[in-house]
């Protein structure tokens, strides 16, 4: 199976023989995140760091739409959630509701965690599960929620 760098670097290639110029240039912007991060770290990222890139390119587009939608910039929006929409395609399937208060039951569980002082250790067992599957912003939430922070 095809890490997640080359998908992307074949679906670039697809996008520029279908002329296909909005995908393309998303997909550019997540090669140049990506070879930003190696520059910068002098590494090479594994599945797991490219995940944190998309993560992060995500969340900038969700703070941008609130912006946009607070300046009435329906095209800015518009643009926005496409994007969002391309760059979910690469992220894992989301965790329902369900699924991620069952592993935050689990993760407390595992840890023992009583008060809102264990929060870190049930983020870590989490963070390492979910990684891409979940909005950690909601599960930090939910683990406050549930150790009465």
């Amino acid at each position: 199976m095809p890490s997640l760098k080359e998908r992307i670097t074949d679906d670039m290639k697809a996008a520029m023989r279908s002329g296909e110029k909005e995908r393309l240039g998303v997909i550019r912007m997540i090669t140049a995140a990506i070879k930003q991060r190696e520059v910068d770290e002098r590494i090479t990222l594994d599945d797991a760091q490219v995940l944190t890139v998309l993560e992060k390119m995500v969340k900038q587009r969700k703070e941008s739409v609130v912006q946009f939608q607070a300046g009435n910039r329906a095209d800015l929006v518009d643009r926005e959630n496409a994007e969002i929409a391309l760059l979910q395609g690469y992220l894992p399937k989301q965790l329902s509701e369900s699924e991620l208060d069952a592993l935050i039951g689990e993760a407390i569980a595992a840890v023992g965690a009583t008060t809102i002082k264990d929060m870190g250790k049930v983020m870590g067992i989490i963070k390492g599960k979910a990684q891409g599957q979940a909005d950690m912003a909601v599960v930090g939430a939910k683990i406050k929620a549930k150790l009465g922070g």
